[in-house]
């Protein structure tokens, strides 16, 4: 993971995790720093109820950006 990950950030799976019956792709926030690269993640539906939470690894995470990057000159 290339981007740094911290609590309240928005992220994107990149991998299924079946025993919590995610699905690639799904959109959590991180709510808990676990500590080792380990993440607490919140998964809501579109009215913010949760219905799953996850222990996950950054590397299994992508973190969302909502503004555009600086331009590297």
């Amino acid at each position: 993971m290339s981007a740094e990950l911290k609590t309240l950030d928005v992220v994107a799976l990149q991998c299924e995790v079946p025993e919590k019956e995610l699905r690639r792709g799904q959109v959590g926030t991180l709510v808990e720093d676990l500590g080792d690269g380990v993440f607490e993640v919140e998964f809501s539906d579109d009215a913010g109820k949760p219905y799953a939470f996850a222990s996950l690894k950054s590397e299994d995470l992508l973190k969302l950006v909502h503004t555009p990057q600086a331009e590297v000159v």
